[in-house]
This record gives structure tokens, C-alpha cells and sequence, in this order.
């Protein structure tokens, strides 16, 4: 139920921000950019908006999203339940679960 909750929210977001985007390219284009800032994308010379901005709301962001949202469903903790066995990656690469830490 999660899930389909998730993929109605996602959906409709990349709906209207792709729809926002060919109405008002400039005014998404200067928001994309401010959200940019918070993570310092914009500070990297070599990467340019025209590079990654019109990628955003694309088809492929809408899976990698999703993706992204319904593995953190996965990953949720909850006061006295068991911890979530969640994915992670050594300094060597390797890729094991948390629990493998667990003594």
C-alpha cells in the first residue's frame, strides 16, 4: 500500500515539474539552480546545468526516485522492532548487510 502511495506521490510530482518546465523554463531553471546550491552542484565548473538540469522530472528520474523511496521503506527502524538488515559498502567495495557486523 506504501508503495502505490509512494508511486502516486512521485508520479504526480514529476508530472507537474515537467509541466512546469515547458511553461516556465526559466523560472524552473533558476529553481533547479537554488536547489543546486544546497548540495554545491553548482559549484563544479565542469558540471553545468545544461549537463544535468534537464534531466530532472525525465522518465529515468522518476524510476531512480522511486527506487530510491521504496528501498528507504525498507530500511525504516521502529521502537521495539528488529533492526533493518540494510545494505552497506566497505572501504574495500565490498557490499554486506549491518547485521554481518553484529557480534
Amino acid at each position: 500500500m506504501q508503495k502505490i502511495l509512494i508511486l502516486l506521490q512521485v508520479t504526480l510530482s514529476v508530472v507537474v515539474g515537467k509541466t512546469l518546465m515547458i511553461l516556465f523554463p526559466n523560472a524552473m531553471k533558476r529553481y533547479i539552480l537554488k536547489m543546486g546550491e544546497k548540495s554545491r552542484m553548482n559549484q563544479n565548473p565542469k558540471f553545468s546545468y545544461e549537463n544535468w538540469g534537464p534531466t530532472f522530472f525525465s522518465f529515468k528520474y522518476l524510476q531512480f526516485v522511486l527506487k530510491v523511496k521504496w528501498k528507504r521503506l525498507e530500511d525504516e527502524a521502529y521502537e521495539g522492532h528488529p533492526a533493518p538488515n540494510t545494505p552497506v559498502v566497505t572501504l574495500d567495495g565490498e557490499v554486506c548487510h549491518l547485521l554481518d557486523f553484529m557480534q
